[in-house]
């Protein structure tokens, strides 16, 4: 830290709450040379008071936090309370005659010929749901005005029952939300104690499950997110923090903690998100619009589809969905991703069939993958790398622990005798499972909808990016892989990579005519006025905000929509090429196309500012030969290629212009890069390593 708190300095700092790890990328930049200076670290996170683990994670990188100027934040803290049920008792209060609609819910159950299946419980007994009378239609009219009769003993019964929240979503509100404030105000008068969340308040989209189901979810959160975000403001403002603190939101942008704490459901997938956008910025920096982004973490690996720079953002979001579940969804804006329970700490199993397995249940930080000598006693991914040589037994986690190989071998060991193989056998299996895992959730992304995986480079990155993405990459025919710099804390450097963004989704069924365009334009245009209100409120400028749109079209009577970019200006007098690419964007994704009207259902707009993002300092090449940053050789195996010698290079000695060929391993603090024979590594002018693959490189 600099002596004299008035230099010319500015200092960000971004702060990721994994399931497994919290970690921080610190930022300084001397705003008179340019120069910067970059500072991470990585510590266990701390559930369930996860505000402990960023505040140690701060104090391990040796930060100031009285000089910070800027900080983003992403946090599992409400995924955590949905998946582990720890949120609050939630009562709900919806239109006469839809008491049911969590139950009723939708036909989508995924083993759809098992006789026996149950639908996924709703976090809203039916003892504590209620309806009053009143009705809007699905134009907005009132058909029958709202009755609040019966509110005052409602509440009593609530209160009587400790609900501690209550969801509040009536009928066709995405129209009109006149009832649902008027009833959200009459219990907020009432009883002013009780949290009370409104579905319009989240989306103005129809989908009368799907709304509901958002609201009392967004209700069952609200008072654990509330008080996390409380306790960290609390505790950063006791350490003397004074600049501007933003949270990420799940559609890969960031947004003010006083608007966060209005409706907190929108950070449900906050950190994936940031990393799935860092990849998008990464890839718009080095020229490489269209990317495959991989996320591998302790628990998880996620994967996002980049085209032409932009992130897909969706509100087809669920949580729970598995093979035997159809899960909840929640209807807010989510990058576009797919998650599976397979990562460094992803548990090998044998299932009664013989079958080896790996994953989705992880060993977490505690106790960890065997390796970590803290009681774990299953193979792990992890352990699987440690026994194959592709991880460093000597330099395990950066040299922080010391590998436990006599747990790791014993582990290999009871799942050798469960496979009848030896344990390097096993080893491999598990590295083949779990990369053929990932291969399917990359194909999910891409082949899936219509894009050739060969027109895409992979961004990797995650504790566990660099083990694997070469060998996913050369199975899909992927020609270039990029592992950011500071691959192991990626997610947190992706948060200062991003503007304040806020998106809206609105329903307006209007046919794809003149008029109808004409007539969604006007709503587009409210939209935006408010949107504007709204900034200026938070003292955003108009002219700092940009407006990106998109119509969401459909043939006319189908059930779902794909989204069409949407030129600037009045793009109600463009309605013929917007039709055009509706076709064109339609047969990509389905393969097909029909010779049949096409009517809009709604608008997406992306509204966003930039709040001092981050802007990375290229590098001078000093011409340095990556011999240079050798540290031995050793024996690794490649699980299909077999057992090779390899060079060890040391990552923090990597510098630009630097070349080299594989066999190799890069070992740095918080990761470890496998490059299999054949490859070829280039650094780049930000320290990003560059794998190509084959011969097109």
């Amino acid at each position: 830290m600099p002596d004299d708190p008035s230099a010319p300095k500015t200092i960000r700092v971004a702060t990721d709450v994994g399931g497994t790890f919290t970690d921080l990328v610190y930022f300084e930049t001397d705003r008179g040379t340019g120069e910067q200076a970059v500072r991470t670290a990585k510590v266990d996170t701390t559930p369930p008071a996860f505000e402990e683990g960023v505040l140690n994670v701060l104090a391990k990188g040796g930060v100031d936090v009285g000089t910070v100027d800027f900080m983003a934040h992403g946090t599992t803290v409400v995924i955590n309370a949905l998946t582990e049920r720890k949120g609050a008792k939630v009562g709900l209060i919806t239109t006469q005659g839809f008491r049911d609609v969590l139950e009723i819910a939708r036909g989508n159950r995924p083993d759809f010929f098992n006789l026996k299946y149950v639908k996924p419980e709703p976090f809203v007994p039916r003892y504590l749901r209620r309806e009053v009378p009143g009705r809007m239609t699905f134009k907005g009219e009132e058909r029958q005005p709202l009755d609040l009769k019966e509110l005052d003993l409602i509440l009593a019964d609530f209160r009587a029952d400790g609900v501690q929240a209550v969801a509040v979503c009536l009928l066709h509100s995405y129209a009109n939300p006149a009832h649902e404030q008027a009833l959200t105000a009459a219990i907020a008068e009432r009883w002013p104690e009780v949290t009370v969340v409104s579905s319009h308040q989240i989306t103005r989209e129809w989908r009368e499950y799907e709304r509901t189901n958002t609201a009392v979810l967004s209700a069952y959160v609200h008072p654990v997110a509330d008080r996390y975000l409380g306790r960290l403001t609390d505790g950063l403002g006791a350490a003397r923090f004074d600049g501007s603190l933003y949270i990420m939101r799940s559609n890969g942008g960031v947004d003010t903690v006083e608007a966060t704490r209005q409706i907190p459901i929108i950070m449900v997938e906050s950190g994936p998100a940031s990393g799935m956008l860092g990849a998008a910025e990464l890839g718009r920096r080095l020229g490489l619009p269209n990317v495959l982004a991989l996320d591998i973490g302790g628990t998880t690996a996620k994967c996002a589809l980049i085209e032409g720079g932009q992130v897909r953002v969706t509100s087809d979001y669920w949580i729970g969905r598995s093979r035997k579940s159809a899960g909840y969804p929640i209807m807010v804006p989510v990058v576009d991703l797919v998650e599976i329970g397979n990562g460094g700490g992803s548990i090998a199993w044998v299932d009664d069939f013989g079958k080896l397995h790996v994953g989705p249940q992880s060993a977490g930080a505690a106790p960890g993958p065997a390796a970590y000598g803290r009681g774990g006693d299953q193979a792990t991914t992890t352990d699987a790398n440690l026994a194959l040589g592709r991880i460093n037994r000597d330099f395990f986690c950066g040299g922080e622990v010391v590998a436990d190989m006599g747990a790791v071998d014993a582990a290999l060991d009871r799942l050798a005798a469960r496979l009848e193989v030896d344990r390097r056998e096993a080893a491999r299996g598990v590295i083949r499972i779990a990369n053929n895992n990932m291969i399917n959730a990359l194909k999910l992304v891409s082949l899936n909808r219509g894009h050739d995986p060969r027109d895409f480079t992979m961004i990797a990155f995650g504790g566990g990016g660099g083990m694997h993405a070469a060998a996913l990459a050369g199975e899909l025919g992927v020609r270039r892989v990029v592992i950011p710099a500071e691959a192991a804390v990626f997610s947190a450097w992706g948060m200062m990579m991003s503007d304040l963004r806020r998106d809206f989704f609105v329903t307006h069924l209007v046919d794809a005519t003149p008029a109808g365009l004409a007539d969604l334009a006007a709503t587009g245009r409210e939209v935006e006025r408010s949107a504007l209100t709204a900034f200026a409120d938070e003292a955003i400028a108009a002219d700092q905000v940009r407006f990106t749109r998109f119509a969401k079209m459909r043939y006319q009577n189908q059930e779902h929509s794909v989204e069409v970019p949407l030129p600037d200006g009045d793009f109600d007098k463009q309605g013929a090429s917007v039709v055009d690419a509706f076709h064109g964007l339609y047969e990509r994704e389905y393969t097909y196309r029909l010779d049949a009207p096409v009517e809009a259902i709604g608008l997406h707009i992306i509204a966003t500012a930039e709040v001092g993002k981050l802007q990375p300092v290229r590098l001078p090449s000093n011409g340095a030969d990556a011999a240079a940053a050798v540290k031995a050789t050793r024996n690794v195996d490649y699980a299909l290629e077999g057992v090779h010698p390899a060079t060890i290079y040391d990552g923090d000695k990597l510098a630009p212009g630097m070349r080299f060929t594989g066999p190799a391993v890069i070992e740095e603090t918080g990761t470890t890069v496998v490059v299999h024979p054949g490859q070829s590594v280039e650094i780049d002018d930000y320290r990003n390593i560059h794998i190509l693959i084959g011969q097109g490189g």
